[in-house]
This record gives C-alpha cells, structure tokens and sequence, in this order.
C-alpha cells in the first residue's frame, strides 16, 4: 500500500493511503458476484413469467435477443451507476471499504466515473483484465489506465489518515496567514471545526467537508480563496493557530 500526497495551494500537504491491489481485486469480484446473483434472480423470474404465459417456446431470435439485451443493461452499466450514486463506492467498494477520488483531493465526478468505466472494456473485462492487473501493479498510485486518464485514484478508507494538522502544533514563522476573519471564530468552534473535519477527511465525505466549508464561510464572513474545500478548512486552521499564537 503506498501513499498519495496532495499539495494544496496553501503548501498544506494531505496524504491518502491509496488502496492495495487485493481490495481492489476482492472488491471487483464481490461486484461479478453481485451482478451474477441478479442474472440467475431475474431469469429465474422471467423464465416463469414467460412460462406461465405460455410464450417460453415461442420465442424468435430477435425477441431472445431483445430479452436479453435489456436484461444485460444494468449490468453493463453496474460501475458506473453506483459510482455515480454512491460517491466513488460500488456495493464491492463499500464492502471493502475502498472509494474512488480525484488525485487533487477533489470529489469525483459523473466524467471522471465515465472515463474509467470506458476503460473497464479494454482493462478489465475477460481476457483483457490483464491488462488492468499490470497497470495497478507498475503505477505508484495504483491507477488503471482509466484512473490515469481521468486523473483518479483508490484508497483506502479501513486505516488511519495521516494529514499535516497545523493547528495542533506551531506555525512556522514563515507562515503567512490567508483568512484573517478567522479571528471572529472561538477555540470551541475552532475544535468542532476540527472533529468535524477529521471524521469526514477519515471517511472521504467530501460533501460533509464542502457543508463545513460553507458554514465557516456564512459565520465568519470569508470567501475563500483556497483550491478546495480540504485546503480550506486546512488553511482556515492553521491561520487560526496562527493569531491565537501572536496575540
């Protein structure tokens, strides 16, 4: 397992584990085994359905195939459903407790999650699944080509996130602060601020981290100017440790 770093404008640096080859792999087969299931659930039932109307023996070819074509959609497009919906996460991702984002820190989005489900075809399915296999084991942040190509990564959400926490140690005295109306804040607010950010950082909610980013912005009066919400709230605790030092 390696790490990924991001450096954010503000020179604050965030690292992710990124998420090993075999939850990669486990998580991908507990998404075929998923998809299998509803396969032998849905011509268990259309085989009765068609059964009871009397039509099982009297299908044509292309009806078969309409049949089956229709059956194959949410199967095909399984990936990139749930990654769109579930944030970066398939039902095998979840279980394995591994999530997909942008490799600046960034929620993925709806693009990002096309491009690697494009990739899937020439990566992963069959025999070309090798393919894929190769490119997680030779990159440093164990990318597939389509992870590459729509600038995402995989990690891990099972252990402890080491990130650069300013406010728990001093500031450098070549630290210039961003956001002086950090001021109006209080050492409670300043910790809630914190526990908040940890918890969702830890679990890569980059909503809750984006709501904690507004709310910040609507008491104090900031507008940030930061790279995203992680460099925000990043930055907004460093410049709070920073007056409440030279006070």
């Amino acid at each position: 397992m390696s790490q990924l770093s991001i450096n954010t404008t503000q020179n604050v640096t965030i690292n992710f584990n990124t998420a090993s080859v075999g939850s990669r792999i486990l998580a991908y087969l507990l998404d075929i085994l998923i998809i299998f299931a509803y396969y032998i659930v849905i011509y268990l039932i259309i085989g009765k359905l068609l059964d009871a109307a009397k039509l099982l023996d009297n299908l044509d070819r292309w009806t078969e195939i309409g049949i089956h074509s229709i059956i194959a959609l949410p199967a095909l497009f399984y990936a990139l459903v749930q990654e769109s919906l579930l944030e970066g996460q398939t039902v095998g991702k979840k279980l394995m407790k591994i999530k997909v984002i942008k490799i600046d820190g960034y929620q993925a989005g709806f693009g990002d999650y096309l491009i690697r489900w494009l990739f899937r075809i020439v990566e992963v399915t069959g025999i070309f699944g090798i393919v894929g296999l190769i490119s997680l084991m030779v990159t440093k942040k164990t990318q597939r080509l389509g992870d590459i190509t729509a600038g995402t990564a995989v990690i891990s959400l099972k252990n402890d996130i080491s990130i650069d926490h300013t406010i728990l140690k001093d500031i450098s005295n070549s630290y210039v602060p961003v956001y002086p109306l950090v001021i109006k804040l209080t050492d409670n607010d300043v910790r809630i601020i914190k526990e908040t950010y940890d918890a969702a950082y830890k679990s890569a909610d980059f909503n809750m981290i984006q709501k904690l980013q507004d709310k910040i912005e609507t008491v104090t009066g900031i507008k940030s100017v930061s790279q995203g919400p992680l460099a925000f709230v990043d930055t907004v605790l460093a410049d709070y440790n920073y007056y409440t030092q030279n006070m």
